[in-house]
């Protein structure tokens, strides 16, 4: 093995402590001829990354597409189950994603180093285990935006062409990822072992992520540790779904194994952004009724946690009555958490410091005002923090309305209450301006960077999108154009898997 792999940061090996059950070692499927498309420089020195693979990483491109890997590094697939669009599937497990090992970060955080597309693994029910570049570049691109709008989330530290072709519906230039998160335990691993009555592979993976992310209820009484703890998870959620509302974010697939009991957000498949704000907007291709579309997504998460719920019930207390009448009563609490985050979200959004009675229904009346004006989410959002600094704000912000006397009433409103805060007008717009983007990953421009990567092997726009992407909240003239939202005939409104 290289001297430069031997200065990998050091695996922890906690999955080889969990049962046997929970995983397969498993290496992964050797590449052609990888090469780096993209590397994540400031999350590899987080990582501890260091020497030649940090400074010529475009020299291990065999690292990070699975052609090799550290000394002592133990390369393995997870198990897990799943409630795919409401029905349940026994057996998911990660069927194109190869765990390399868990590392201690420079902040004293564990975390995950996974590769996906790296090849068949005892889960890939017949799938061959790998990756178009598409789906690759774009969990690449929106992870690391969703990062940088402060969402936590999985992340993407490296991007590697194979040199092989992946033939979906049509062949394709394959890619693999590698994929950093603070765990990979997610509902579905949880389904998995109670859909077997397997209690005790139950507790240890609720064990796992106790220590990981919630390691104060490890010295609470057995009897109050697991209530506490899916009182955290879906605190989580209630928080995670608002943030995801308040950016225009539609997961496109949330079913229980793309619920990770961290709360990072996980798999960016089908995912995309709202332009024209749409309650019931919909993307992914194979969403046919909308069960995720963006305004279904609080009740989605809450639907998630009850399947959680139901799989950790012999945890919680040995009497099963008492055990359901606790988890349904953490499960009920979910929309008031939910409600409290989302006028969080929304407070900041509106440059609204303190909370007032009518808070809710000003917010309520502000979607209304963007969705019957067919006003694009981000700019309307955005464009609001000049209004506040000046009437000379308003011009701009009620063009982007099909309908601006309504949107022009609710403005008088909104002034009406910002009249209440005690900050200055500056302060308000600034406050806005932070929490507000400017930049997102809109539909078309990211369909566009795919199409010139997959197609004419150019990234030149995949790279100018990254870039404006890590600083969504600042004025970036250069990227002006990217800001914008699809011309008509330009939208893209079906997103895929790509798996």
């Amino acid at each position: 093995m290289p001297r430069s792999l031997a200065m990998f940061p050091d695996f922890l090996h906690r999955y080889r402590q969990l049962p046997e059950r929970c995983s397969q070692l498993q290496a992964p499927t050797p590449v052609a001829a990888p090469k780096l498309l993209a590397f994540n420089r400031p999350l590899a020195e987080e990582l501890g990354i260091a020497g030649e693979l940090l400074a010529t990483p475009e020299q291990f491109a065999g690292l990070w597409a699975g052609n090799e890997w550290p000394p002592h590094a133990e390369p393995r697939a997870l198990v897990y189950a799943g409630h795919q669009f409401g029905h349940f599937n026994p057996q998911l497990g990660d069927g194109r994603a190869l765990l390399l090992g868990e590392v201690r970060d420079r902040n004293g955080r564990i975390r995950d180093l996974q590769w996906k597309g790296a090849g068949r693994t005892p889960y890939s029910r017949g799938g061959d285990g790998r990756s178009p570049i598409g789906p690759v570049l774009r969990e690449y691109l929106v992870s690391e935006a969703m990062h940088a709008l402060g969402i936590p989330t999985t992340r993407a530290l490296a991007a590697v062409a194979t040199g092989e072709r992946v033939r979906r519906e049509r062949s394709h230039p394959g890619a693999v990822m590698m994929r950093v998160a603070d765990s990979h335990i997610r509902v579905g691993s949880l389904e998995y072992f109670a859909a077997r009555n397997d209690t005790e592979a139950v507790q240890a993976l609720v064990d796992e992520a106790i220590a990981r992310h919630d390691p104060a209820l490890a010295a609470l009484p057995v009897a109050e540790r697991y209530l506490a703890w899916l009182q955290a998870v879906a605190a989580r959620q209630a928080e995670r779904v608002a943030q995801w509302l308040a950016v225009g974010f539609v997961h496109g697939v949330m079913n229980t194994d793309n619920t990770l009991v961290s709360g990072d957000t996980i798999d960016y498949g089908p995912c995309a952004f709202l332009e024209q704000y749409q309650p019931r907007a919909r993307f992914s291709a194979i969403d046919e009724r909308g069960r995720y579309a963006y305004g279904n997504q609080p009740g989605m998460a809450q639907w998630n946690l009850a399947r959680l719920a139901e799989a950790v019930l012999p945890l919680l207390a040995a009497d099963s009555e008492r055990a359901v009448a606790m988890a349904t009563d953490c499960i009920s609490a979910f929309a008031g958490d939910y409600e409290q985050q989302r006028l969080r979200q929304w407070r900041a959004k509106l440059g609204l410091q303190s909370a007032q009675q009518q808070d809710g229904a000003l917010i309520d009346q502000f979607l209304s005002v963007l969705e019957h004006g067919a006003m694009d989410f981000t700019l309307a959002c955005r464009l609001l923090s000049d209004c506040a600094r000046s009437s000379d704000g308003d011009a701009a912000w009620l063009s982007l309305s099909a309908s601006p006397q309504s949107a022009r009433a609710w403005l008088a409103d909104w002034r009406q209450r910002l009249a209440l805060e005690t900050r200055p007008a500056d302060g308000i717009a600034a406050a806005m301006d932070a929490v507000n983007p400017l930049f997102i990953p809109r539909n078309h421009w990211v369909q566009a960077a795919l199409a010139d990567a997959e197609k004419r092997d150019d990234l030149t726009l995949f790279h100018r999108l990254n870039k404006v992407l890590q600083r969504p909240y600042d004025v970036q003239p250069e990227y002006a154009d990217l800001a914008q939202p699809a011309a008509p005939g330009q939208q893209v409104m079906r997103t895929f898997c790509g798996t």
